[in-house]
């Protein structure tokens, strides 16, 4: 069932009204005077309008998925000028196309869960209270959501844990602050501390039941292991991601299983998700399935990233996973060419949607078990188990029936498959990044009068994020810095 209702929703932006002026770092503690939360009903209201808020379109809802997706080669665009250029084309700088809606809306959502924490705090101090196990339970997830901020966050403005954990990251928040406070960036390696302390501090208060619509134990597991991975301490990242495999509590689809899957809500493999819901948060014409899907399919307008061929030719000709393909805009004449248009986001080809609801109305996959037996698999390479990385890659590589596995599996046999498996995502880019692989990009796909060919990029080669490509992190907006003087001299290089 659909989790976040128009009566929750409408308490939330109460809630949260106060929070609204964060694009310039000022969040504000006047929600402890305004409205506080009095009990665990109202814990889960606020965290309900929390996950609401991320399915924004300024975040989960389509743009930072779609950041990881553009960036990460597996796309291309058949024409410019249809929205989300400048993320294919790197085309940042602090006056324009800085997508600062990241940086106001994530700390917006920050805020908030700032607050639900404070809040839940103070009620559990009273040593008379009643709700104590429900409390810590709505407190564990708000830490584990303020993690996942902190991590896509420092995903976006920051370099590589492991390639320069002292450079600047971004602005750790964990408490209501003043107005007028004028924050500073924190350096990568104090914002991954931070993400694993939240996360450690909240793992015990979690329940372990799947509880649909909200973060669970292993969504926080999910979570920890994965940014483990990000610090290189793979040894941990797979006892981690282990934990969940060997729990019990989710199943791989089976590949007879895998395209239907799209069109259900909180499958088998689904350890997080966030819920869409039709005539509340469905972002319609503007949301991931939109952007994916063959233009004009169902929608007005749509189709503005298709395949590029290098992922099309990664493909093996009997994968399951072409299911959730469909002909592109570039083969409308008979449709039975090019598959690049890609329809988890819509349900299914045939624009099912999830659940009977609309075609756009698609609960967000955040953390899938697969994902999480990719990440085990590289974990196992990186620490020379290859009979487990054969194991855990080959439960998802069957779902291409003509895989054979290698005898010694490689980080790029692992690489390969995740951009299979989790294409359009929101994985891809952040994956190159961490491992600093080579991306090629399907620039002159398409030669026409709206998109030219591009000359010079198609690929960025090794060594780019430390090196001579400074755009592979975004800067901070020029509004922000003339909001916030003090972040002026902590732009990042290049900008």
């Amino acid at each position: 069932m659909k989790k976040i209702n128009i009566i929750l929703a409408a308490l939330v932006i109460l809630f949260t009204a106060s929070c609204e002026g964060f694009l310039d770092v000022k969040p504000s503690n006047q929600v402890s005077s305004e409205i506080s939360i009095q009990n665990a009903t109202d814990a889960q209201i606020m965290l309900n309008g929390l996950m609401n808020k991320m399915t924004s379109t300024s975040y989960y809802g389509r743009n930072f998925p779609m950041y990881a997706d553009a960036k990460g080669g597996d796309l291309t665009i058949f024409s410019a000028g249809n929205g989300g250029d400048g993320w294919y084309y790197f085309n940042h700088s602090p006056e324009s196309n800085s997508y600062s809606g990241y940086w106001s809306t994530i700390y917006n959502c920050l805020c908030q869960a700032n607050n639900i924490i404070s809040n839940i705090n103070g009620l559990l101090a009273d040593p008379e209270n009643t709700e104590k196990e429900e409390l810590e339970e709505y407190k564990g997830q708000a830490l584990t959501l303020r993690a996942l901020m902190h991590f896509d966050l420092v995903r976006l403005y920051g370099k590589p844990y492991n390639m320069d954990k002292s450079a600047l990251g971004i602005a750790v928040v964990t408490e209501p602050v003043d107005a007028g406070a004028q924050l500073t960036r924190n350096t990568v390696e104090e914002v991954y501390t931070q993400i694993v302390k939240d996360l450690l501090e909240a793992a015990p208060l979690i329940g372990k039941g799947t509880n649909d619509g909200f973060i669970n134990y292993y969504g926080n597991q999910a979570l920890l292991s994965k940014v483990y991975m990000y610090m290189d301490n793979f040894s941990e990242a797979l006892k981690v991601a282990e934990g969940i495999i060997t729990s019990g509590k989710f199943e791989l689809y089976t590949p007879e299983k895998w395209v239907e899957s799209w069109t259900k809500e909180y499958g088998s493999e689904s350890i997080f998700e966030l819920n869409i819901k039709a005539g509340e948060n469905d972002p319609g014409d503007g949301g991931l399935g939109a952007y994916y899907r063959r233009r004009a399919h169902g929608i007005s307008a749509g189709g503005v990233f298709l395949a590029s061929k290098y992922w099309l030719d990664l493909m093996g000709p009997n994968d399951v996973r072409w299911g959730i393909m469909d002909y592109d805009q570039s083969d409308e004449e008979d449709g039975t060419g090019r598959k690049g248009a890609n329809y988890k986001y819509s349900g299914s080809v045939d624009l099912k949607g999830d659940e009977g609801a609309t075609s756009t109305a698609v609960n967000i996959k955040i953390f899938r078990l697969s994902e999480v037996y990719l990440n085990a698999a590289e974990c196992a390479v990186r620490t020379s188990d290859n009979t487990k990385a054969v194991k855990y890659l080959s439960e998802i590589a069957k779902r291409n029936p003509d895989w054979v596995a290698p005898a010694t599996v490689t980080v790029e046999d692992v690489m390969d498959e995740r951009r299979r498996e989790l294409m359009c995502e929101g994985v891809v880019y952040f994956e190159y990044m961490r491992q600093n692989m080579t991306i090629k990009y399907d620039d002159n796909a398409f030669e026409n009068s709206t998109n030219p060919p591009h000359e010079g990029r198609g690929q960025l080669a090794n060594g780019w994020v430390t090196r001579d490509f400074y755009k592979t992190i975004l800067p901070i907006s020029q509004a922000e810095i003339n909001a916030n003087p003090n972040i002026e001299k902590e732009q990042n290089p290049g900008y």
